[in-house]
């Protein structure tokens, strides 16, 4: 697992309140909605700027693609690394 993998999996946690999980909890290929982890539109608000306000980068929701970053931490991970890269 990589550490950015690592660190996302703690904002998420972090940033949503899971008090009784750990980075360990979330496999970097679940999902983060529906029958995955279980996250909802509210979440993914509160997480897109958690992540925006953690990395610097800016997440455009109307984007057609958004909804693919944010499948899961691997995917939000490869996300977040290419806008850094840019």
């Amino acid at each position: 697992m990589s550490d950015l993998q690592t660190e996302i999996k703690n904002l998420i946690i972090e940033a949503l309140g899971l008090e009784d999980m750990v980075a360990e909890d979330i496999a970097a290929d679940l999902a983060l909605f529906g029958d995955g982890l279980g996250l909802d539109s509210v979440d993914a608000l509160e997480l897109g700027l958690a992540i925006q306000k953690r990395f610097g980068i800016k997440i455009d929701a109307e984007a057609k693609d958004t909804r693919q970053h944010f499948a899961n931490v691997a995917s939000l991970a490869a996300f977040v690394a290419a806008k850094q890269a840019a």
